[in-house]
């Protein structure tokens, strides 16, 4: 298998078989491409063509290396054409028999030297190996969409793949400009493999009516930093071929959290498959297009400002970096804000710091001096809660303890005027049982925001059964005025982010316990396979290994599934004090400041 690989086949010219393509053609390959289908292969001559045109107009390449490209491409659509190729590269259907047959059909048709690749990201590319007379040179080649920009690419090799295969293949994704990760042979690999099961939890959390497809989108969007949100996603990825990952993915894992949720199933039978077909999680144009046009899900006009109660002034209680930035949120709204902590020591210490915040944003041009300076005169600090006897809205941003913000709310409830609306900052802690410290739970509503507070976007609005209507309506123009996007959900574990996310940060530490695959690899494959800001591990000892263990027991206390049960090696580095940045060592070790 010592070959240069410089003739090399591509079998299906779809979507991604025309990517690959365009990819081997531009970094010097010659490329057989060949489909079935006549339509199919004039449409990836003509894809290419256009790329390269729009390539020479922005000057990233000549015409004269435009024409070269073009001719290393040739179309064909019988299989023989593919008896020269060092290298065949399948994107057929996701079908065992499809692509079973023609593994045996190349058999008979290519070198014994040649190199056998499925872009499969569904099967069992061991189970493929098998049908093949030469196993030892069948492997696992998974491009992400679309493939000219994606730079991930996982090589996966199962227990029969010769590694100088392996080898080969590597080498070529790193001269194609890819960073290719080395896996073993399971549904989903790394990236589809974290990506879908996220996917999933995202559609079971739509069909249970806990929040609009667009607040769930929107949710994690602005708060987790992704380049798209996960109902709008499975609608470019397809809704059937979600559907046909997840069932391999629980089939290999017999885990709940991969068991496809069954609006999966309904929207796939009934033919709304996402963008390709018009209308999925949401109605399209027409077929292929990724422009969204409203229907009967479509939110109406927001609830309108005479439906909430009047806020002029705010009370935030707490000292540390979230109570510092919500205040900051407010007052630079122009809210007169009254910041109360334990002691007017730790009160003054806040505003200090909200001060500094200020400071930097004048430095870069944000914000002005006079503006800095009126923010800071809206701003009183407050060694006590009695400060807040005649604030409008009371938001608490406290430890993370139940018993704690009991006793806090306890104490607003008896400062508080009649009608003041009170919030808590909660990221996982029922809402309700906090309201129920106070005499007035019908003025308790969660307002998350998301750290660092001025710069998020996102507030999670958490209404109990006892919410007021005007409470709620409140809080949502509130946010809107705060300049920050409010999204609806239920008083359950997690909300909307948490209850998405900690499952997969959990289903990446799972990958390392298994020794499925390295922490870098992980990362890697989430960042550049996924557009993840930060890969799993990346993230989680930013957030703190120790918070991240609190809200996933919290998750798996609630929902009792043993798929969100805490991965040991979590509970483990807790328990040994490893709690990421702040301690200095996490998953990766840091200088310490």
């Amino acid at each position: 298998m010592d070959t240069p690989l410089s003739t090399i086949a591509v079998v299906g010219l779809g979507t991604m078989g025309t990517g690959i393509a365009e990819v081997l053609a531009r970094a010097g390959h010659e490329v057989i491409g060949i489909d079935i289908n006549d339509a199919a292969a004039r449409q990836a001559v003509a894809a290419l063509e256009a790329a390269t045109a729009r390539a020479v107009r922005r000057e990233r390449i000549t015409e004269e290396e435009r024409s070269d490209i073009l001719a290393r491409f040739c179309t064909f659509g019988d299989l023989q054409a593919a008896v020269e190729a060092e290298l065949v590269i399948e994107v057929v259907p996701e079908s065992y028999e499809i692509k079973q047959q023609l593994f045996r059909e190349l058999d008979a048709i290519v070198s014994p030297t040649a190199i056998l690749a499925t872009g499969t990201n569904a099967l069992s590319v061991t189970r493929l190996a098998a049908e093949s007379l030469h196993p030892e040179r069948v492997l696992g080649l998974h491009f992400f969409n679309p493939a000219p920009a994606m730079k991930l690419v996982e090589v996966v090799s199962s227990v029969l793949t010769a590694p100088p295969a392996v080898e080969a293949v590597t080498a070529l994704a790193r001269s194609l400009g890819k960073e290719p990760v080395e896996v073993g042979d399971r549904p989903g690999f790394v990236a589809d493999g974290l990506l879908f099961g996220y996917l999933n939890q995202a559609a079971a959390m739509y069909e249970a009516n806990y929040a609009s497809r667009e607040d769930i989108d929107a949710a994690m969007k602005l708060g987790c930093g992704l380049p798209m949100g996960p109902l709008t996603l499975l609608d470019l990825i397809g809704i059937d071929t979600a559907r046909t990952v997840l069932e391999a993915m629980y089939s290999a894992s017999h885990d709940r959290l991969h068991a496809p949720a069954p609006i999966l199933r309904q929207l796939s039978e009934a033919g709304l498959t996402g963008r390709k077909s018009g209308r999925g999680f949401y109605t399209y144009t027409e077929s292929g297009s990724q422009t969204v046009v409203p229907d009967a899900l479509t939110p109406r006009e927001s609830t309108s400002a005479a439906d909430g109660r009047a806020v002029r002034s705010v009370g935030v209680a707490g000292s540390g970096t979230m109570a510092s930035g919500i205040a900051e949120v407010f007052a630079k709204a122009g809210y007169d804000v009254v910041l109360a902590a334990r002691s007017q020591e730790k009160a003054d210490t806040a505003k200090g710091r909200i001060a500094k915040s200020l400071e930097r944003s004048v430095t870069k041009g944000r914000l002005t001096a006079e503006a800095r300076d009126e923010t800071l005169a809206r701003i009183t600090a407050a060694g006590s809660l009695d400060a807040f006897a005649d604030v409008d809205l009371a938001v608490e941003a406290v430890a993370e303890d139940l018993s704690v913000k009991q006793q806090l709310f306890g104490t607003m409830d008896k400062v508080c005027k009649p009608g003041a609306v009170l919030a808590t900052t909660t990221s996982s802690l029922p809402v309700v049982a906090i309201a129920r410290a106070t005499s007035r739970p019908q003025d308790v509503v969660g307002m998350h925001f998301f750290n660092p507070a001025p710069a998020m976007k996102l507030v999670e609005v958490v209404r109990t059964v006892l919410t007021a209507d005007d409470v709620h309506a409140t809080v949502r123009e509130v946010c809107v005025k705060v300049r920050k996007h409010p999204v609806d959900c239920g008083d359950r574990a997690g909300f909307i982010v948490n209850a998405l996310l900690f499952p997969y940060l959990n289903n990446a530490i799972k990958m390392v316990e298994e020794h499925y695959a390295s922490l870098d690899d992980i990362d890697a494959a989430m960042k550049l396979g996924g557009g993840y800001p930060m890969g799993p591990f990346e993230l989680l000892d930013v957030v703190g290994l120790d918070v991240s263990l609190a809200i996933e027991k919290v998750l798996h206390s609630e929902f009792r599934d043993p798929g969100l049960a805490p991965a040991p090696l979590l509970e483990h580095l807790v328990a040994a004090g490893c709690l990421g940045r702040k301690t200095g060592r996490g998953f990766r070790e840091y200088a310490r400041r």
